[in-house]
Parts: C-alpha cells; sequence; structure tokens
C-alpha cells in the first residue's frame, strides 16, 4: 500500500511524495509493573508503547516534541485509535512498528503495529498530531523546517 501527499519545499514549491507503507522499529519488553491482575498487559501500555515508537521514529528527524517545541511549535494528539488483537505477557518481547501517514494539512499521522515475539500482532493504532504554534494557535501548513526534516523523514521509510 502507499499514500501520496505534497509538501512545500524550500523554495516554496509543492513537491509530491508517493510513500510505502514502511516502518521504523522500536523494541519493548514487557515489564512486571506492566501486568494487570489478568496476567497481561494493561491495555493503556500499548498507547505508552505507540507513544515510544512515535517518538524513537520522529526523534531522528529532528521532530519529536522537545525538539518541536524549539522550533516553536506543538503537536497535541487529537485522535486516538487503538485495536487489540492479542494480549501481551510478562518479559515477553515485542516490536512497536511505527510509519508516517502523509497528509496535506499540517497534521501528523502515525500509524502503529505492535508485534509480539511470536510474529502475531497484538494491537493496531494510530495517533494524529495537529501542528500549534507554542500559544496553542493551530498552523494551516508546515513551515519550511518541519516541511524538510518531514520530507526526510518520507525519505528514509521508502528505504
Amino acid at each position: 500500500m502507499s499514500y501520496e501527499f505534497q509538501l512545500k519545499t524550500k523554495n516554496s514549491k509543492l513537491k509530491t511524495y508517493e510513500v510505502s507503507v514502511n516502518y521504523h522499529e522500536t523494541r519493548i519488553k514487557v515489564r512486571f509493573n506492566e501486568v494487570d491482575v489478568y496476567r497481561i498487559a494493561w491495555h493503556g501500555h500499548y498507547v505508552a508503547w505507540m507513544e515510544a515508537g512515535r517518538n524513537d521514529l520522529a526523534g531522528m528527524f529532528g521532530l519529536d516534541p522537545e525538539q518541536l517545541a524549539e522550533l516553536g511549535y506543538l503537536a497535541p494528539v487529537v485522535s486516538l485509535e487503538m485495536k487489540y488483537k492479542r494480549p501481551l505477557r510478562y518479559a515477553e518481547e515485542a516490536r512497536v512498528l511505527t510509519t508516517l501517514r502523509p497528509s496535506e494539512t499540517a497534521t501528523l499521522e502515525f500509524a502503529c503495529r505492535i508485534v509480539g515475539e511470536d510474529g502475531t500482532e497484538a494491537a493496531a493504532g494510530k495517533t494524529v498530531h495537529a501542528l500549534t504554534d507554542l500559544g496553542g494557535i493551530i498552523q494551516y501548513r508546515f513551515s519550511p523546517v518541519i516541511a524538510e526534516r518531514l520530507a526526510r523523514l518520507v525519505s528514509h521509510l521508502e528505504g
């Protein structure tokens, strides 16, 4: 599957990108404090693991929350979806596979799959982040520096 989207370049020209769904991998291990009374990972931790994967990928390109704030922007979560498919258990190693789905607006949509050590999908979800300035004013397009960093991230995912 692939997606097409456009970003403005440094010269204010629109450039079209086509992105195939490749993922960045972040490894996690279910810790004892993440297991509930049912002896499985508590459902809320899957969201935290998605965040770890998202920040790992975004941080490689200067787009994690702290790096965005240094540029004068925030990217609060405006939508979160999660589908649980099977539980993870204590000490199980898993992979958080994160990708960025392109958008023509100043939003970031990260899709994640959490895959257990047996290779089966434990959960899948996505977060959508609206780009704002530090005062919370919604931005309608990416700044040139953010557009350039997103282009590098997309290029990385394309392989």
